[in-house]
């Protein structure tokens, strides 16, 4: 059974972030910012699957969750809930190396 994945206006927010840094960082350079979104895409594939397969954001709430997804020498993680037996719904997206988004 697939999971539909759905994403908080927040969660959308933090990819139109994360691409615009990208573009900047690169210098303009779409290869790198298209291979991210890419990359964070074939992760949600995994939300589609088996989300209870990502590790936990909290010992006590089994149902909050993160996916990590390699990028480079680092990578992005999402902070996602899973609602119920078919809805997934991501809460925020933010590179490894940013503040904390609890």
């Amino acid at each position: 059974m697939n999971f539909r994945v759905r994403f908080t206006e927040e969660a959308r927010e933090d990819l139109q972030r994360l691409y615009g840094w990208l573009l900047q960082r690169a210098e303009g350079d779409f290869v790198v910012a298209e291979r991210a979104l890419q990359a964070i895409g074939d992760g949600i594939t995994v939300l589609e699957l088996a989300p209870l397969s990502c590790r936990k954001a909290t010992a006590n709430d089994p149902f909050l969750r993160e996916l990590v997804i390699g990028f480079g020498a680092s990578g992005y993680v999402l902070l996602f809930e899973i609602d119920d037996d078919r809805t997934v719904t991501v809460l925020a997206v933010r590179h490894q190396r940013e503040d904390d988004y609890h």
